[in-house]
């Protein structure tokens, strides 16, 4: 697969207002996720490596006890096994990649 359309992917609702399509490569799982302003997602660790790349709007992200608020544009690089976690500021898109692929996220499969 590709080339790959991402709004004709089965859209998964993750936790309240975050909701997110999925696809992969060989190595990696790719999220273009859509979240609702208030929705976050608790501090937790995992042991793939994880970057977020912020499309549009804002989030409040915290990462190995640093709080920042992150805007469309701009990107987090979350290592494996760091405690990290999100609050939306405002509604906000992201594309989120993890290496290597990631089966489950929020107990939910990424296929």
């Amino acid at each position: 697969m590709p080339f790959i359309e991402p709004s004709g992917l089965e859209a998964k609702e993750l936790l309240p207002g975050w909701v997110a399509r999925f696809f992969h490569s060989a190595h990696m799982t790719f999220s273009y996720a859509e979240v609702a302003a208030g929705a976050g997602v608790h501090l937790h660790h995992h042991p793939e490596e994880e970057v977020w790349h912020i499309v549009d709007g804002s989030v409040e992200m915290t990462l190995a006890g640093e709080t920042r608020v992150v805007s469309a544009g701009e990107a987090v690089v979350v290592p494996s096994d760091v405690e990290h976690g999100a609050r939306a500021v405002t509604n906000f898109r992201a594309i989120v990649v993890d290496h290597p692929v990631r089966e489950f996220v929020a107990g939910i499969s990424t296929r």
